[in-house]
């Protein structure tokens, strides 16, 4: 895998909780952020749109901030992240969407 792939790659799941859950970690940086990510099928910027609402529909703000940041790289304007919040805001709830904010406020802010 060529350098320019592994920039758009979290930084090390195996770092982070391979100790504990080695198989999650590896299908987290093999499958899910290779094979999935990296497939031609649907362009970086769009699966980084359809990440942000999934993760906003969750509630999964954990994981939202570094997807906000890696939509950032993957050529989605903070304008139009905040336009995704807000259009979720009426699918998703309201309380997910002012966490979603929050969220986006801090990833942006540490840009």
């Amino acid at each position: 895998m060529t350098d320019e792939k592994n920039e758009h790659r979290p930084a090390g799941p195996r770092q982070q909780f391979g100790d504990i859950a080695p198989a999650l970690a590896g299908y987290s940086e093999d499958v899910l952020f290779g094979q999935v990510w990296e497939n031609p099928d649907l362009a970086a910027r769009d699966r980084s749109l359809v990440t942000v609402a999934s993760l906003i529909t969750s509630g999964s703000t954990e994981q939202l901030a570094f997807h906000l940041r890696r939509a950032r790289d993957n050529g989605v304007s903070e304008k139009e992240l905040i336009e995704t919040i807000t259009h979720v805001a009426f699918y998703a709830g309201w309380p997910k969407a002012m966490s979603a904010l929050t969220a986006a406020r801090d990833a942006f802010a540490a840009a």
